[in-house]
């Protein structure tokens, strides 16, 4: 796979991953942690969004 990639489907996984901690950390009512991972989230898909990725299917979080 070409390095560029490999970089951007790291993105991807964790892109994944801080939605599925957003989503524990909003039922557990954990607001500074959701907000620190609201954060991340931002960053990582700014930096989807400008590789091109299409995050209409994968983007569960809608704010």
């Amino acid at each position: 796979m070409p390095e560029g990639l490999e970089i951007i489907k790291t993105a991807i996984d964790d892109f994944k991953e801080i939605q599925e901690y957003m989503f524990v950390a909003k039922e557990e009512n954990a607001q500074k942690t959701y907000a620190k991972l609201k954060k991340k989230y931002l960053t990582l898909k700014a930096i989807l969004e400008v590789a091109g990725v299409n995050l209409t299917d994968i983007d569960e979080i809608k704010e």
